[in-house]
């Protein structure tokens, strides 16, 4: 499994700018997927999931209504669209993955729920 992050620049405040995470080694409709944040000097923290089939989404009450996850096909691509984005947006975003979506509910933003991860892509909110 590998999975490859991109779309990480900067960007102002008030601005949107979309990640992109591609998948390889998965099935496409049965691994879920996960967007993380680790800010300057801080841990990692969920933002959005969604399943393999993209019938369940959840998003942290931090970027609810203001980011959105959403996959195309058949690219095994999974995208993070950050909007209206502030200085506290920056920091590296992660994708991760894992079988299934046992426990999605409960569990999809917590960073060991998942088993595999990218390499990150680096967003700088600035003006």
């Amino acid at each position: 499994v590998q999975l490859v992050e991109s779309g990480g620049g900067s960007v102002q405040p008030g601005g949107s700018i979309q990640l992109a995470c591609v998948a390889s080694g998965v099935s496409e409709n049965y691994h879920s997927i996960g967007w993380f944040h680790q800010a300057p000097g801080k841990g990692r923290e969920g933002v959005a999931a969604l399943t393999g089939s993209g019938t369940e989404v959840k998003y942290a009450d931090s970027v609810l209504g203001r980011h959105m996850i959403f996959k195309s096909h058949p690219k095994k691509t999974v995208w993070l669209r950050l909007n209206q984005v502030t200085p506290a947006d920056t920091g590296i975003y992660f994708c991760a993955t894992r079988e299934g979506a046992r426990g999605f509910g409960s569990e999809a933003l917590k960073a060991n729920w998942y088993q595999h991860w990218g390499q990150g892509t680096q967003v700088t909110v600035s003006s």
